[in-house]
């Protein structure tokens, strides 16, 4: 009986250990997958990232492309908390302004992409522009992608270093999106958020990191998030310094009296419309939102620019003298 108890045993923790072997493996394999730095083979020919034919010809060649080639951008750098060297890209404005737009662009995507939405600003509005890359991506270092959460850290930082650049008296707005919307979302609970950010513009924001790839796990790969999303949720804090659970906009936008503009496509796949409508309806702060009919991840802007322009103008309109 004794050696029928202790085959068992034997089995039961070979199991055990088998198990969790297979968990660390699935989990580093994620890890590189999604999170490491580089090329991201697997959202090629993702159907959920499809947009219209013209909305794919302004992201590429629009008018944008050529006034961003065309700006004397100062190129900026600073060290993160945790010593990553970092890289912007700052315009004045054509005439003095004490307001200042912070671009923040989404996943495997670079600073001077935001320049779509940094024309607006500078021609339209007046303002002051600077645009970053996140950690891991464009000029930037790093060997990870934070989603938002360390990331946040960084444009607290950027933006303490161009108040102290353009002065104390700067009003300051935050425009995101995709990632870069989830980043600024993120930022806005934080208690060391600098006093000068009046506004933000989060545009196809996802609610919080650990529900995006949940979200994902089961439409890319029909696979639970429990237990393999959280063998990568430790895999990442052990590499990149973060948990999956504790990268949450709804969690920030709770604490935050930052008034913050929505902005949805109603088509979105990758990130649902309701990330949008359950952040709106968690925010602690005054909130407006904006659903655009027909619009796929981050395609607002492409499918309705004026009815987008109009939106944001008003908005900032009653925040940013």
């Amino acid at each position: 009986m004794k050696l029928l108890k202790n085959h068992w045993k034997k089995i039961i923790v070979g199991v055990i250990a088998l198990f969790v072997l297979i968990q660390l493996a699935g989990g580093i394999f994620f890890y590189d997958l999604a999170i490491k730095r580089g090329p991201k083979e697997f959202l090629q020919n993702n159907a959920d990232l499809d947009v219209a034919d013209e909305s794919m010809d302004l992201y590429l060649n629009g008018d944008w492309t050529s006034w961003v080639a065309d700006q004397d951008f100062e190129q900026l750098t600073m060290t993160s908390r945790d010593g990553i060297e970092l890289n912007g890209y700052f315009l004045p404005a054509a005439k003095p302004s004490g307001k200042l737009v912070i671009l923040t662009h989404g996943y495997l995507g670079n600073a001077k992409q935001m320049g779509l939405f940094g024309m607006f600003y500078y021609q339209e509005l007046g303002y002051n522009l600077f645009m970053p890359d996140a950690r891991g991506h464009g000029k930037s270092g790093g060997t990870y992608y934070g989603f938002g959460w360390p990331d946040r850290l960084d444009l607290i930082d950027w933006t303490d270093l161009l108040v102290g650049k353009l002065g104390q008296q700067t009003e300051i707005v935050y425009h995101g999106l995709s990632m870069g919307a989830a980043t600024v979302l993120m930022a806005s609970g934080e208690q060391d958020l600098p006093k000068q950010v009046k506004a933000i513009v989060a545009d196809s924001p996802y609610g919080s990191v650990y529900q995006l790839f949940a979200y994902q796990m089961d439409r890319m790969f029909h696979l639970p998030a429990f237990p393999l999303l959280d063998s990568t949720s430790l895999i990442t804090k052990l590499r990149a310094g973060y948990f999956f659970r504790e990268a949450s906009a709804f969690r920030a936008v709770r604490h935050t009296d930052v008034p913050i503009l929505y902005i949805h496509g109603d088509s979105d796949t990758f990130v649902p419309l309701k990330n949008a409508l359950e952040l709106y309806n968690s925010t602690a702060s005054s909130t407006e939102l904006l659903v655009v009919e027909g619009a796929n991840h981050g395609e607002s802007y492409a499918k309705e620019p004026e009815l987008y322009k109009e939106k944001v103008e008003q908005f900032l309109g009653n925040l940013v003298e």
